[in-house]
């Protein structure tokens, strides 16, 4: 997907496709290649995907929540002149593009929604590995998958170098506190964009019970389960992944 990139202003993503927009927004600990599959997948079908790296590490300390993201999510569709997409979030990303939703539903198509925060507190304090040895944070990162071999030495690495720098670790602190800050529950019911709900069986980030509830909570929301899946369904069962949500797609007229 590096052969994808392209860097506007303050802008770095990735693009490939026609036809609706779909907008990725990738979690905390996530990289653009975790979407690899899914961005493949959709823009040869029929779909320009787009994603965004988010400036999780950049943004001046005060600025480093939930809403400021959100922000840079209007000011990227402002950039691509594009007027309203189908949001696809992983996790932290899921929790942007509600809170997105919560403020621009006019430009907001549907939703799609896989280990998202926004509802249950921990996934965003309990989930991310603190300083520690390395053993440690590879535990912790393996930990989030169903199949621990997911999580490679490079994504270990990467989440080590992370946690280990003073700087990251303080916005990583800021935008968890955020996170709890805003909690989706009480805006959900206002939120009328079709929303599909794909889900790891096994997720221990955001369990089960956290999508049942997205799920009674959103006005109209389809959940799908993947088993033996943890917390990134795109990455550990992207095939089935993209089945479930080209299909929902489809069906929605979307």
């Amino acid at each position: 997907m590096t052969d994808k990139l392209k860097t506007e202003g303050k802008f770095t993503y990735a693009e490939a496709g026609e036809g609706p927009a779909i907008i990725v927004l990738h979690g905390l600990m996530g990289a653009l290649s975790n979407f690899g599959a899914t961005f493949n997948h959709f823009s040869n079908n029929g779909y320009k995907v787009l994603i965004p790296e988010l400036p999780l590490y950049s943004l001046p300390l005060l600025k480093t929540n939930v809403k400021n993201l959100a922000e840079f999510l209007k000011e990227f569709m402002e950039l691509k002149k594009i007027d309203n997409a189908i949001l696809l979030g992983n996790s932290l990303g899921g929790h942007i593009g509600l809170y997105f939703t919560k403020h621009y539903q006019e430009k907001v198509n549907a939703l799609v929604l896989t280990g998202s925060s926004g509802l249950y507190e921990k996934a965003m304090g309990d989930s991310f590995p603190k300083r520690g040895n390395y053993e440690y944070i590879k535990e912790k990162t393996k930990g989030v998958f169903y199949d621990p071999a997911i999580g490679t030495k490079e994504m270990v690495d990467d989440v080590f170098k992370i946690v280990n720098d003073r700087s990251s670790v303080i916005r990583t602190l800021a935008i968890a506190k955020s996170a709890i800050r805003h909690n989706m529950a009480n805006d959900l019911p206002d939120m009328k964009q079709p929303t599909c709900l794909i889900w790891g069986k096994q997720d221990i980030v955001t369990p089960p019970e956290v999508a049942e509830d997205f799920h009674k909570i959103l006005p109209d929301s389809d959940l799908f389960w993947i088993d033996k899946c943890g917390h990134a369904a795109m990455m550990e069962q992207p095939e089935e992944f993209n089945t479930i949500l080209h299909k929902w797609l489809i069906d929605r007229n979307l």
